[in-house]
């Protein structure tokens, strides 16, 4: 009897969603990506495979604090690059993590920002 990985179950859990969860041009899906240093966000409209605005923890200048308020971070700022692309709404998709912790963080932030999920 065979165990599934970490990472294997991640995916599957992520399939799961995405079998769910479709973004549209008006109301994009909100992908996340956790890495173990940082976190990366898009919003993504999967009618065109078109990424529409983005966000990375790469691109935060002279942050410091823990992980969580840096995916808070991010949060803010994929907000504000989707309020400038013209988006003000999103579906979320937690790409097989657990809605807690820097996910969790990521989600508030947009919200703070703006982004109405």
């Amino acid at each position: 009897m065979s165990s599934l990985s970490t990472r294997e179950a991640r995916l599957r859990r992520h399939r799961r969603i995405r079998g769910k969860v479709a973004g549209t041009a008006e109301r994009p899906r909100l992908a996340v990506f956790r890495s173990n240093k940082g976190i990366f966000a898009q919003l993504i409209d999967d009618r065109e495979a078109r990424t529409l605005a983005a966000a990375g923890w790469l691109q935060l200048k002279d942050f410091s604090g823990n992980k969580s308020e840096q995916a808070a971070e991010v949060g803010k700022q994929l907000a504000a690059s989707a309020k400038a692309a013209g988006i003000t709404a999103c579906v979320f998709d937690r790409g097989g993590y657990l809605y807690h912790g820097r996910v969790k963080a990521l989600a508030d932030g947009a919200r703070e920002g703006g982004l109405e999920f």
